[in-house]
C-alpha cells in the first residue's frame, strides 16, 4: 500500500467518528500537511507530517503507517506519533481550561429549598 485518502486514515486513526467528518474537516480548511490545506481525496504516505484541528484539541503528527480500516484504539494510535510541541501545547491549553474552570461559582442541583426561597424573598426585600 502506497497511499490511502486523507479522510480515511483520519477516520481510521480515530481523529474523527465518521469518515464524512473527517471529510468535511478537510474542506474546512482544519487539516494540514506541511504548509498546505489538504483535501480529503490528497494521498497521505509514511513520514508526512499533519496538523489536525478537532473539537478537543490540535494536533500536530507524523504518520508513520497506513490503514484503511478503523480497528482498536490501541492500533489507532500506532498509525501516527503525536510531536512533542503539539503535545506540550496540549498540556498548556488543558491547564488553561481548568484553572479558568476554578474561578466559576459552584451551581447548585434542582429547585430551590423552601429555606432558600425565603433567603431570596428577603434579599429582594419581598
Amino acid at each position: 500500500m502506497d497511499g490511502v485518502r486523507l479522510d480515511k486514515w483520519l477516520w481510521a486513526a480515530r481523529f474523527f467518528k465518521t469518515r464524512a467528518l473527517a471529510a468535511k474537516a478537510c474542506e474546512l480548511g482544519r487539516v494540514i500537511s506541511g504548509e498546505v490545506v489538504a483535501k480529503a481525496a490528497r494521498e497521505v504516505r509514511v513520514g508526512d507530517m499533519l496538523r489536525v484541528k478537532t473539537e478537543a484539541a490540535t494536533f500536530g503528527v507524523e504518520v508513520l503507517a497506513l490503514s484503511e480500516v478503523r480497528g482498536p484504539a490501541a492500533v489507532a494510535q500506532g498509525l501516527y506519533r503525536e510531536t512533542e510541541e503539539s503535545k506540550a501545547a496540549r498540556e498548556k491549553e488543558a491547564a488553561e481550561k481548568k484553572a479558568m474552570f476554578a474561578w466559576d461559582v459552584p451551581v447548585t442541583e434542582g429547585r430551590p429549598s423552601k429555606k432558600d426561597r425565603r433567603l431570596i424573598h428577603r434579599f429582594k426585600g419581598r
